[in-house]
């Protein structure tokens, strides 16, 4: 396809066939990255770490729409891709924090949350922050 170059996988990635595929040819970088993102849920539990270690009970109570097999999915999904990993905390229970790929994705995650605050609100959407802060 004309205007297309293979875009080269960042190194030690490992994607299984659900996911973003080594040597893949991608139309830009967006493309690369939404696949890899791979939907709402993951990129809403990278936003949630973002602000610090959490428990697998934590991130649950967070996200209560978020069912606890797709939890459970997602977070091995973002471990093995190497957003997220599952470190021991001080006190022997396993949290997970981002990685230095994680952290990278705090930008893009912020003005992600910044334009759907903007617009949601605009057209009258409600937000659970919002209740939470209030309460």
């Amino acid at each position: 396809m004309a205007g297309q170059i293979p875009l080269p996988s960042p190194q030690g990635l490992a994607y299984d066939d659900g996911m973003a595929q080594r040597g893949r040819l991608y139309g830009c970088p967006v493309e690369f990255a939404l696949d890899a993102l791979g939907g709402k849920w993951k990129t809403v539990i990278i936003a949630r770490i973002k602000q610090g270690p959490l428990r697998y009970s934590e991130l649950r109570r967070l996200i209560p729409s978020l069912s606890d097999k797709m939890l459970t999915q997602r977070l091995a999904d973002l471990v093995e891709i190497g957003f997220v990993v599952l470190e021991t905390s001080p006190d022997g229970k396993g949290r997970y924090a981002l990685t230095e790929r994680g952290h990278d994705l705090a930008a893009a995650l912020q003005a992600l949350y910044d334009w759907g605050s903007v617009h949601g609100r605009a057209e009258g959407v409600r937000f659970r922050t919002d209740i939470e802060a209030a309460a």
